[in-house]
C-alpha cells in the first residue's frame, strides 16, 4: 500500500477517534442547558452522559467481531451512519427520554467504530515501527479529544446553544463518510461466512451494560441499594452465561483460546487496571477548579488543556521512545511519569495553590499516561491472528472503558468518604485522597509491566 494510503487511512481512523471520544465529555457543560430547556429530571440528566458510555462499552466486542467477520471496512461505514444519524436525532430532541435514546443509540456507532479503527490501522501498516508510528498518531489524537471535550461544549453551547453539541457530528460525520469510501476499499471479512454469535453477543452486551449500570447507580445510591446489587447480579449471571455459550458454539464471538495468548492478556490486565485514570484525573480536576476555586466550565476547559497536550505529545513520542527502548521499558517510564505527577498535583490541591499551579503536574501525569499506552495497544495486538484483531481491538478497549467505570465509581466514593460537602477544605481532602490512590494504583501496576515483551519493534 502507498505511503499516500497510508496516510489517508490514518487520518480519517484518527478523526473518527476524535469524534468518538470527543462524545463522551463534549455534553458535560451543556448539561444545564439541556436540562432547562426539556425539563430534564436529576436522574435523566446523569444519563443524558451515562447512557452513551454504558452502550459504548456493552457493544464494544459486538463491534469488533463484526468488523472480523465482515470486513472493517463496510462495518466502519454502518458505524458511521449510525454515529450521525443518532447525534441528528440528540440536536433535534425535544423531550428529554428522545434525547437519551438518542445518546444510547450514538454509544452503540461508538463501539462499533472504536475497535474497528484500530483494525483498519493494524491491517495497513504492516511493519512493527511504522505501526507503533501510526498508533501513536491515533492515541494523541484520541487523547486530546478527550480533553477538549470540555472546552468545545462550553464554546458551543455558549455562542450557539446546547443543540450544536450533537448537531455538529453530523458535517463531520457526513464528511467522513464520503473520505472513508475513497480511503477504504470494501472487502469481505474472514469469519464464519457472516454468521454471528448473537446468544454470545446478548450475553456479553447485557452483562457489560449491567455492570456498567450497577457502577452508575452505586454512585448515587450506594452499592448496598437493591438495584445496584441486583444490576451487579444480573451482571455475573450473564458473564457467566457467556462463557458457558461460549464453549458450546461452533463459532463463537470470542473464542476463549485467545486467552492463551500471554501478551494480549497481561495489556488487557493493565488497561483494565489504569484505563480509567486519564478521565479520572479530569474528573477530579474539573471538581477542585470549579468547587473549589469557583472557575467557570470554560476556563476549568481551558485549565485542563495542558493535560490534553501532555497525552498527544506522550502518545506521540512513544513511537521515537520504542526504537531504543523496549515495550516493557516505555511503558515502566509512562508510569514513572504519571505516579510523579499525580503525587505532584496531590500537593497542588491539597494546598489550595492557584489554578494554574494544576497546568505542570497535569501536563506530566497525562504525558505519562500517553507513553504507557502504545506499549499496551501493541502487546494486545502483537501475537493475534489476522482474522482476530478486530476481537482483540474490541477486547483492548472493552477493558478500558470497564476498567474506567470502576475506577472512577471506587474513587468517587474514597472521595466521598474523606470529604464533607459543607466545606472547600473538606472538598479538597477528598479529592487529595483520589489521586493518591489513584498514583498508588498505576505504581502497582509496574510488576506486571515488567512482564510486557522485552523486544523492539521491528522497522
Amino acid at each position: 500500500m502507498s505511503s499516500r494510503r497510508q496516510t489517508a487511512v490514518l487520518v480519517v481512523a484518527s478523526a473518527v477517534a476524535l469524534l468518538t471520544v470527543l462524545d463522551l465529555s463534549v455534553v458535560t457543560v451543556a448539561l444545564p442547558a439541556m436540562q432547562r430547556e426539556l425539563g430534564l429530571s436529576a436522574g435523566q440528566l446523569q444519563w443524558v452522559v451515562n447512557a452513551y458510555a454504558l452502550t459504548l462499552a456493552g457493544f464494544l466486542l459486538l463491534g469488533g467481531r463484526a468488523a472480523d467477520l465482515w470486513g472493517a471496512e463496510l462495518v466502519f461505514q454502518v458505524g458511521l451512519v449510525v454515529f450521525t444519524v443518532s447525534s441528528l436525532a440528540g440536536g433535534l430532541a425535544v423531550e428529554g427520554w428522545q434525547l437519551i435514546t438518542a445518546r444510547a443509540v450514538q454509544g452503540v456507532g461508538g463501539a462499533v467504530l472504536a475497535p474497528v479503527t484500530l483494525t483498519l490501522l493494524t491491517r495497513t501498516f504492516r511493519g512493527s515501527q511504522e505501526r507503533a508510528r501510526a498508533l501513536g498518531i491515533w492515541a494523541a489524537v484520541a487523547g486530546i479529544g478527550g480533553a477538549l471535550g470540555g472546552v468545545l461544549g462550553g464554546l458551543l453551547t455558549g455562542l450557539l446553544n446546547w443543540r450544536w453539541v450533537l448537531m455538529i457530528n453530523v458535517p463531520v460525520g457526513v464528511a467522513l463518510m464520503v473520505a472513508a469510501l475513497v480511503v477504504f476499499p470494501v472487502r469481505r471479512g474472514h469469519g464464519s461466512h457472516g454468521r454471528l454469535d448473537v446468544p454470545g453477543a446478548v450475553a456479553v452486551t447485557g452483562a457489560s451494560g449491567a455492570l456498567i449500570g450497577g457502577i452508575t447507580t452505586a454512585e448515587g445510591l450506594g452499592w448496598s441499594d437493591p438495584r445496584t446489587v441486583a444490576l451487579i447480579a444480573v451482571a455475573v449471571v450473564l458473564a457467566l452465561g457467556f462463557v458457558a455459550i461460549e464453549r458450546r458454539v461452533s463459532a463463537p464471538l470470542m473464542p476463549l483460546s485467545i486467552f492463551r495468548i500471554r501478551s494480549l492478556v497481561i495489556a488487557n490486565t493493565l488497561s483494565l487496571l489504569t484505563g480509567g485514570v486519564v478521565g479520572a484525573t479530569f474528573f477530579f480536576l474539573s471538581l477542585h477548579l470549579q468547587n473549589v476555586h469557583h472557575a467557570t466550565p470554560v476556563a476549568t476547559g481551558f485549565l485542563l488543556l495542558p493535560g490534553a497536550i501532555g497525552i498527544s505529545l506522550g502518545a506521540r513520542l512513544a513511537p521515537k521512545l520504542l526504537r531504543w527502548a523496549s515495550q516493557r521499558k516505555a511503558y515502566l517510564i509512562g508510569v514513572a511519569l504519571t505516579v510523579t505527577g499525580l503525587l505532584w498535583l496531590c500537593t497542588v490541591v491539597l494546598l489550595q495553590s492557584a489554578p494554574a499551579q494544576v497546568l505542570a503536574p497535569s501536563f506530566l501525569a497525562m504525558a505519562g499516561c500517553g507513553f504507557s499506552g502504545l506499549p499496551l495497544t501493541l502487546s494486545a495486538l502483537a501475537d493475534v491472528p489476522e482474522d482476530r484483531v478486530g476481537l482483540a481491538s474490541g477486547l483492548l478497549n472493552t477493558s478500558r472503558q470497564l476498567g474506567g467505570a470502576v475506577l472512577l465509581a471506587l474513587l468517587m466514593a474514597v472521595a466521598a468518604a474523606i470529604a464533607a460537602p459543607q466545606r472547600a477544605g473538606d472538598l479538597t481532602a477528598g479529592y487529595t485522597a483520589a489521586l493518591v490512590v489513584m498514583a498508588f494504583l498505576v505504581a502497582a501496576t509496574a510488576p506486571l509491566g515488567v512482564r510486557l515483551s522485552s523486544a523492539r519493534p521491528k522497522a
